[in-house]
């Protein structure tokens, strides 16, 4: 089995004028691989932006190439065929063919399939040829292939296509230099010709059976399914062991987000405290001093003592991502689902919902029904999203004992962060119940999706997932945080009363607090927490910020000790109704722009808005008028 063929017919094609702007797209079914190898090709230098007119992202990168030369990347939504069916793929087709308003069309395509699954990828080669571009076949998960017993002449398969093949494993790099070198060539070589306009282009069951001769002329020997994953999914897919099971994932990954970051956290508050004493025993000027010092160290630093135990949570999440299992996870939610009208489809996009609703939203994309997909958008912000979890932790380890429930394996702490996240599931479930028996109501559609085998993640891509969501993060800290930190510290200085500052509940955070409060005191919420609610709506980790700064300036938070501050100036009734408010609160004008965005108008976002702001007053007004008769 040999590694590559073919790849030298790009290359010898002689060069007549070299592009300053080469543009090669890449292309391939879901789940082979495409993304690990544009990761791969591109390292970190690469952008997230929308295709023009619509809401479909486009990842967009840069492959260096010898000669101080760059390749443009573009890396299009998975798709099966030229036959669109949702927006994602019908944004692929009109990219490669030409139609896409603002985005030139490709001078080559890299098309990624799984060697191990070539009996249906191999079927999207024929219509991606037929456009006339200068392709380069890319056979990922080589290794895979060969390990399995699995084979395939690469030789026979180039003369076949007539198009140069590379046998590759993105996962380790084994293979990747066919790709680059193929960049090259591609680099050089003419203006492809126009689209082909043959019949099979657009007949999907032609093309599965070219694909299945062509395979056969190719010598293609599937590889044999891996034991380990038949012996798996006889438990993970079980109709009674597989809830079990996914229950039990969840409530060990919650219990070690407390226990595992919690030194980490720690030392990174510990590290705040005393960066923050030296910052301010080197400033003399005290008003510079309490905007340094109380106002910006202790607001951004409030949040970024969460920053161990988001990291923990993707960790986990890419974990059971890239082994294969959350793909189990969504046939078995599946199941529940569509109990409330909704499909499988909709699992993944409320499962990214966990790490931000808008990547969630913009991800429900891949739904072909209408309906169903703006009700996943409504539903989508009830999921508890990272930027919960800095609010949610301040809160519980304030409130809550650390004691065990179940020993070791379950705290009290982990148990009510469990509960935070299911009461927002259990709201996005009634909810979209609501939604499809009402005004959404439509059709069930039947569930397909494709199972990859088991895997073991590999360090580089955990790696790079966690350096991004920790780049998100601080990036938030150092831009939007900061900014209403300084904001704060300003109208919590002024107006300024005999050259001084005011006592802080007469400044201008102050008043503003004050005229909320009426409206929040029911809650158990002061007026602090009520300016806290008014910034939260640019980041909802933004509260602890603000709560951080405004305690920091009244002195009542001594050596950053926000939890101590909270627990004098909160009731516990007052402290799990801000839990339950947040939890059903939407709180994020990002999101509320993106489903703008998304559905069209503002009819959606506003309803969306007015009915979980509704939703979590009341909510943590019961919970705070509870407390108070019956604790």
């Amino acid at each position: 089995m040999s590694d590559c063929h073919g790849c030298s017919v790009a290359a010898a094609i002689p060069p007549p004028e070299v592009k300053t702007r080469h543009t090669v797209a890449l292309v391939g079914p879901p789940n082979c691989g495409k993304t690990t190898l544009y990761n791969r090709l591109t390292g970190l230098r690469q952008k997230v932006a929308n295709f023009p007119g619509v809401t479909v992202e486009q990842h967009v990168g840069k492959a260096a190439i010898s000669g101080h030369r760059e390749v443009i990347l573009i890396d299009l939504p998975g798709i099966y065929s030229l036959v669109p069916r949702s927006e994602d793929e019908q944004v692929s087709c009109d990219v490669l063919t030409g139609r896409m308003q603002g985005v030139p069309r490709p001078d080559a395509v890299l098309l990624i399939l799984d060697s191990t699954n070539l009996g249906r990828h191999l079927a999207l080669a024929a219509p991606i040829l037929q456009l006339g571009l200068p392709t380069l076949i890319v056979l990922n998960m080589a290794d895979d292939l060969r390990r399995r017993g699995g084979n395939i002449d690469a030789g026979a398969l180039s003369l076949e296509l007539g198009a140069p093949v590379a046998l590759i494993s993105a996962a380790d790099g084994d293979g990747v230099d066919k790709v680059f070198h193929f960049l090259e060539g591609s680099s050089a070589a003419v203006r492809p010709k126009p689209l082909m306009q043959l019949p099979i282009l657009q007949d999907v069951p032609k093309c599965r059976q070219w694909a299945s001769r062509v395979g056969a002329q190719a010598q293609y020997q599937a590889p044999a399914p891996p034991i380990w994953t038949r012996r798996l999914d006889s438990v993970f897919l079980h109709p009674v062991w597989g809830p079990l099971v996914f229950v039990a994932v969840v409530v060990a990954v919650f219990q070690s987000i407390f226990t595992g970051a919690q030194p980490m956290m720690e030392g990174i508050e510990n590290l705040v405290t005393w960066s923050g004493g030296l910052i301010g025993g080197a400033i003399s000027n005290s008003l510079l001093k309490s905007l340094v010092v109380d106002g910006i160290w202790s607001g951004v630093g409030s949040v970024i003592v969460f920053l161990p135990q988001i990291l923990l949570l993707f960790l986990f999440i890419g974990i059971l991502e890239d082994s294969g299992y959350l793909a189990r996870a969504a046939l078995i939610a599946d199941r529940t689902m569509r109990r409330v009208g909704l499909q499988g489809k909709s699992f993944i996009p409320l499962l990214s919902a966990y790490a931000c609703a808008v990547p969630a939203i913009l991800a429900t994309r891949t739904i072909e029904n209408k309906r169903d997909r703006i009700a996943t958008i409504l539903i989508a912000p009830f999921m508890t999203c990272s930027a919960r979890l800095p609010v949610y932790a301040l809160l519980i380890a304030a409130f809550i004992p650390d004691r065990p429930v179940l020993g070791a394996v379950l705290g009290m702490r982990a148990l009510a962060m469990l509960g935070l996240y299911a009461l927002g599931f259990l709201a996005a479930f009634l909810t979209a119940h609501l939604l499809q028996s009402s005004v959404l109501k439509a059709e069930p559609n039947a569930f397909v999706l494709e199972m990859p085998p088991y895997r073991w993640p590999t360090f580089r891509s955990l790696g790079l997932r966690l350096y991004d969501r920790g780049r998100v993060f601080l990036h938030r800290a150092g831009t939007v945080i900061l900014g209403v930190a300084v904001v704060l510290w300003a109208l919590a200085s002024l107006p300024l009363k005999d050259g001084a500052p005011p006592p802080i509940e007469q400044s201008y955070v102050g008043q503003v607090g004050k005229a909320v409060e009426p409206l929040i005191q029911p809650l158990g919420f002061n007026w602090k927490i009520g300016v806290g609610l008014i910034t939260s709506l640019a980041a909802r980790e933004v509260i602890v910020g603000t709560l951080g700064t405004i305690y920091g300036m009244d002195g009542s938070s001594q050596s950053g000790d926000l939890q101590a501050a909270l627990k004098k100036d909160l009731t516990p009734g007052g402290a799990f109704a801000l839990l339950v408010f947040f939890a059903f609160a939407m709180q994020c004008f990002s999101t509320i722009a993106v489903v703008r965005r998304e559905t069209g108008g503002w009819k959606w976002p506003v309803i969306q808005f007015g009915y979980m702001s509704a939703v979590a007053y009341l909510s943590a007004l019961i919970v705070n008028q509870a407390f108070a008769r019956f604790v």
